[in-house]
């Protein structure tokens, strides 16, 4: 008995979505930490870094999934 295999483009699809859903919940918690009064500016900078490397990283999925076609 064979397993069912995922499509890699459906894989990478997948994993698209969830770091989607991460840099999503990081930007809801820079925003509550940039309204706190008492926020702790070394926490904020390491989330936003954090944000940005997952948005590079969905960008270079987005790439594989969707590559340019010059017409």
């Amino acid at each position: 008995m064979t397993s069912p295999e995922m499509d890699p483009k459906e894989v990478m699809r997948v994993e698209l979505e969830v770091l989607r859903r991460e840099h999503r919940d990081l930007d809801d918690a820079i925003q509550a930490l940039e309204e706190k009064a008492t926020s702790d500016q070394l926490t904020l900078r390491r989330l936003k870094k954090q944000k940005l490397h997952l948005k590079d990283r969905i960008a270079r999925l987005e790439d594989k999934i969707t590559p340019d076609i010059i017409a």
